[in-house]
């Protein structure tokens, strides 16, 4: 097992705040969108700040984590959300950008893990805003295979996840699986067209 703190860089986001944000220009994640419009990972951002403010904040590049530090309760708090884009994006204060060389969807599912969910709870501070220090993060301690088994083990999730989530992939599949299923027993069940004639049909 390793702990987090052994393959991780931890930089603390800076004061990113929704009344920067502009129409377009740099990507940026506010630590809020971390758990009410992200997923496991993404390619794009919802919002943007001006470049002017991108050169004096904290930049998460392709592959990082970006989590969120504080949250109303223990099961978002610490939530991550791994960024695939080709540009590097600005991060809000109470985000912690996670810099490692790990397949980077591997540890984000990892941190949705009850695994990791019990890690919070032992760890967790406050009552109304919830905390996990960033020294009590790095104590996290997990299994870490080869990045060809990461990637083996993220082609497998990622599958479920679309059929979990993925309304194009996952719907379409479960009717052509329901409709594959009628099929079968309509086909089944009309067995006795051969014998219509005793049916007077």
């Amino acid at each position: 097992m390793v702990a987090l703190g052994e393959i991780g860089t931890f930089i603390r986001g800076s004061g990113l705040q929704k009344k920067d944000f502009v129409e377009s220009g740099v990507g940026c994640i506010h630590y809020g969108q971390i758990y009410t419009y992200y997923g496991t990972f993404t390619h794009t951002t919802k919002s943007f700040v001006s470049e002017e403010f991108a050169k004096k904040a904290k930049m998460a590049s392709f592959g990082d984590l970006v989590m969120a530090t504080t949250s109303e309760n223990v099961s978002d708090v610490c939530k991550v959300v791994a960024w695939l884009g080709k540009e590097s994006i600005a991060i809000s204060g109470d985000a912690l950008i996670i810099k490692h060389n790990q397949n980077a969807k591997y540890m984000a599912y990892l941190f949705q893990t009850k695994h990791f969910l019990d890690f919070k709870k032992m760890y967790a501070t406050g009552t109304k805003v919830i905390r996990i220090s960033t020294d009590n993060l790095k104590k996290y301690k997990f299994y870490l295979p080869p990045l060809e088994i990461q990637q083996m083990i993220v082609d497998i999730l990622d599958k479920f996840d679309k059929l979990v989530n993925d309304l194009t992939t996952g719907l379409p599949a479960e009717i052509n699986a329901r409709r594959q299923q009628y099929e079968y027993y309509r086909d089944k069940l009309l067995a006795f067209r051969e014998c219509k004639n005793d049916f007077n049909v």
